[in-house]
């Protein structure tokens, strides 16, 4: 892929308070927002065209980014959820395969971008997801988002969770009816066909979904007890 969309347009409704005077992305941990964190992942690849959507303090964002190479885009008046999002910036991201990243998760260990790109498949696959194993995830609860066959075929069902980072084909997108969408619905359509995989990650993860789990993932990125 030559492109990813970094999803920061969220309402953030789960970490409030702290959301009530930034946005979700911009809430530090270990010192520092999580879409720092995000781009730390994104460094590994230094070609990419990097695409945020925003939203909610939306300007926030944008003076984040200023002076950078990623390209905001506002999403306005209304909030246009994973698939909305990621079709309305399509125009900025190109034709081909992209990556997608959530912007509330930190990571321990390689680069999920690199993960993905060594077992990118374009001929077998659609969609390839990043998966946590249960045992490398803190943070969250569940019991998984996906299965996976032999050959790392997915299927919904426990197993792996999903990690919020993928490769996807975007063809597809401009088939789903409504201007505001999950993946899900663009996943759905791909599984039927068995065209989505998913790829364990061999690092930790951590969710940063709810306030409390700040101290979760920093415990986790200075490897102490989580």
């Amino acid at each position: 892929p030559a492109a990813l969309m970094l999803f920061a347009a969220g309402n953030g409704t789960r970490m409030r308070p702290l959301t009530e005077t930034v946005p979700k992305p911009l809430i530090e941990v270990a010192g520092k927002p999580l879409l720092a964190h995000a781009m730390d992942q994104v460094a590994t690849m230094p070609n990419l065209r990097v695409v945020a959507n925003a939203h909610y303090k939306a300007d926030q964002i944008e003076a984040y980014f200023a002076g950078s190479d990623v390209v905001v885009n506002r999403e306005s008046p209304d909030l246009l959820d994973t698939g909305g999002g990621l079709r309305n910036a399509l125009p900025l991201l190109g034709d081909g395969p992209v990556f997608t990243m959530n912007t509330d998760a930190v990571w321990l260990g390689p680069s999920p971008l690199d993960c993905l790109a060594r077992a990118w498949d374009p001929v077998r696959m659609d969609a390839l997801l990043l998966g946590i194993p249960l045992d490398r995830a803190h943070g969250h609860a569940g019991h998984g988002d996906f299965s996976a066959d032999p050959d790392g075929r997915a299927a919904r069902g426990p197993g792996l969770i999903y990690s919020g980072v993928q490769i996807l084909s975007t063809k597809e997108l401009l088939e789903i009816e409504g201007s505001v969408f999950s993946l899900n619905a663009l996943w759905d359509r791909l599984l039927v066909r068995q065209r989505v995989f998913i790829q364990p990650y061999p690092g930790q993860w951590c969710d940063v979904g709810r306030p409390e789990n700040i101290a979760v993932a920093e415990a986790m990125l200075r490897g102490g007890d989580v």
